[in-house]
C-alpha cells in the first residue's frame, strides 16, 4: 500500500511540472526562453575536454587513446536578433597570443541547413516549415569560418534546467583529423546543457567509414566538454584583439555567406599553394588592420584568396 501511495504522489507531482510547465509555454514565452538560454552560453570560460572510445562492432579493433585538454575560452555574442543569435569563441593562450576559435549560429525554425557529406563537402538539405518548427539550429564553423556541421533541435525547459540536442554528421575533428585515416565522417550526436556555473556540452559520436556502399560504424565515442566560467581579467588582450578584427571577420563572414547561398552543393580543401585556409585568412586579416583596408577592400581580396580552396 505504501509503495502505492508513493507512486500516486509521483504522478500527481509529474502532472502538477507539466500543468505549469504548459501554463508558461506560450509560442512567445517559450521563445523568450529558448533566447537567454542560447545567450547564457556566451562568457568567460575555463574549458575541459574529454573524450573516449567505448565500444566497436570489431572485437579486435584497439581503441584510440582517451583525449584530454583545456583551454581559456571567451564566447561573445556578436549578432543578436529575435530569431538569429550568433556566439564567436576566442581561444585566449596567454597574455600575448589569442586564437579566433570556432563559431556557433543559432537561427529560429530555419528551414536552410547545409549537410556534411564526405571529404569536406556539403549538400543543401530540403527542410520543410514543419521539420523546424519551434526549432533552433546550430550552425558551427571553423576558426576559418568555412561550415563544419549543423544540426537542429528542441530547446526544453523542464524542471529548472535548460537543454538542447541534436543529431548531425561532421568532419573528423580536429584532435583526429590529421592522425587518423581509418574513417571519414563523424556522426555527432549532440547534447548542451546549461550548469549553475557554465554549462556542459555532450556528445555521443559515432565514427563512420563511409563509402559508395553505405555506411560502416567504426566506434563510439563519449565526449564532454564543461565551460566553467572564470574571471573575464584573464581574456584582456583577446579582447583587445578581437576590437581591432571583428570588422575584418563581419567581411569574412559575409564572403563565405555568399558563397554558401549560391550554391546546392560544395567543397572545401584546406590547403592550397603551400598555405592551410586559416593561415591564408588570418594573414590577410592581419595586412587588412595594417593597411586599412576598407569593407570593399576586405570583400575583394577575400574572395580572391578563397578561390583555391574551392573544389570546382
Amino acid at each position: 500500500m505504501k509503495f502505492l501511495n508513493l507512486i500516486l504522489v509521483l504522478t500527481g507531482l509529474i502532472t502538477l511540472n507539466t500543468n505549469a510547465q504548459t501554463k508558461v509555454d506560450s509560442p512567445e514565452e517559450k521563445l523568450e526562453k529558448d533566447r537567454k538560454a542560447i545567450k547564457s552560453l556566451a562568457g568567460f570560460y575555463e574549458v575541459n575536454f574529454n573524450y573516449g572510445e567505448v565500444t566497436a562492432p570489431d572485437p579486435n579493433y584497439k581503441f584510440s587513446k582517451p583525449y584530454e585538454s583545456h583551454g581559456n575560452e571567451w564566447a561573445e555574442i556578436i549578432v543578436d536578433e529575435p530569431k538569429r543569435i550568433v556566439i564567436q569563441h576566442m581561444l585566449a593562450i596567454n597574455d600575448t597570443t589569442v586564437i579566433k576559435h570556432w563559431r556557433q549560429d543559432w537561427t529560429y525554425e530555419d528551414t536552410n541547413i547545409m549537410l556534411y557529406t564526405e571529404g569536406n563537402a556539403w549538400k543543401k538539405g530540403n527542410l520543410t516549415p514543419a521539420d523546424v518548427k519551434g526549432k533552433w539550429t546550430q550552425k558551427v564553423y571553423q576558426v576559418d569560418d568555412s561550415p563544419r556541421y549543423q544540426g537542429y533541435g528542441t530547446w526544453s525547459h523542464v524542471g529548472g534546467y535548460d537543454s538542447w540536442s541534436s543529431e548531425t554528421d561532421s568532419p573528423l575533428p580536429r584532435r583526429e583529423s590529421t592522425v587518423r585515416k581509418d574513417y571519414n565522417v563523424l556522426n555527432r550526436g549532440s547534447r548542451i546543457t546549461i550548469t549553475k556555473n557554465g554549462w556542459m556540452f555532450e556528445q555521443d559520436n559515432k565514427k563512420i567509414v563511409r563509402s559508395a556502399s553505405g555506411d560502416k560504424l567504426l566506434a563510439v565515442e563519449k565526449g564532454y566538454e564543461e565551460f566553467t566560467k572564470i574571471d573575464p581579467k584573464t581574456f584582456a588582450y583577446a579582447q583587445k584583439w578581437w576590437a581591432s578584427q571583428q570588422t575584418y571577420w563581419a567581411d569574412v563572414r559575409g564572403v563565405w555567406a555568399d558563397i554558401i547561398g549560391s550554391q546546392s552543393t560544395f567543397k572545401v580543401q584546406t590547403m592550397a599553394n603551400g598555405k592551410l585556409l586559416y593561415e591564408t585568412l588570418f594573414s590577410l586579416g592581419d595586412q587588412s588592420i595594417k593597411e586599412k583596408w576598407t569593407a570593399s577592400q576586405n570583400k575583394e581580396k577575400i574572395k580572391t584568396a578563397l578561390q583555391p580552396y574551392l573544389v570546382k
